[in-house]
């Protein structure tokens, strides 16, 4: 994890519901914003866990948790509602949030390459300030990792 300080790239993406959410929207607050492959994956479904299981604690410190994935509306609505998660769910179906974060990246898997989202995490300030920075994440351990970078 490195610390940045420089300006989070805004963006309006849909939610689970189809509404328009900004990350502007969220002056004032902290944005816990990541980034992960797939719904209903086994990785990406223990962090989506792990951040509900958190939640609480990410909220009494000021802090909004945002999840981005190129899936649809409807599989992130479903994602949710299986694991009651608190927190939004973003579409970036033509990934240009993920490019804006240098997170669509060439990935390699059984001799395979393809395009797609390298597991990242991005704790913004109040002021709309990437102070933390969490690429090619591994799940365990890493809400912890995040919360303790914003409790100091």
């Amino acid at each position: 994890m490195e610390l940045l300080h420089k300006e989070a790239p805004n963006f309006t993406l849909r939610n689970e519901q189809g509404e328009d959410v900004s990350l502007s929207d969220y002056r004032g607050k902290y944005v816990v914003l990541y980034f992960y492959p797939k719904d209903a994956t086994p990785g990406c479904t223990t962090e989506a866990c792990d951040f509900r299981d958190a939640y609480e604690d990410f909220s009494a410190l000021n802090a909004v948790i945002l999840g981005v994935s190129p899936d649809d509306e409807k599989r992130h609505t479903k994602f949710i509602d299986k694991h009651g998660l608190p927190f939004s769910l973003l579409v970036d179906s033509e990934h240009t949030v993920a490019e804006q974060y240098g997170v669509w990246v060439l990935k390699k898997m059984y001799g395979r390459e393809y395009m797609g989202i390298e597991r990242s995490t991005f704790l913004i300030d109040e002021e709309g300030k990437v102070i933390g920075e969490w690429r090619k994440v591994k799940v365990k351990g890493h809400i912890a990792d995040v919360l303790s970078t914003l409790q100091q």
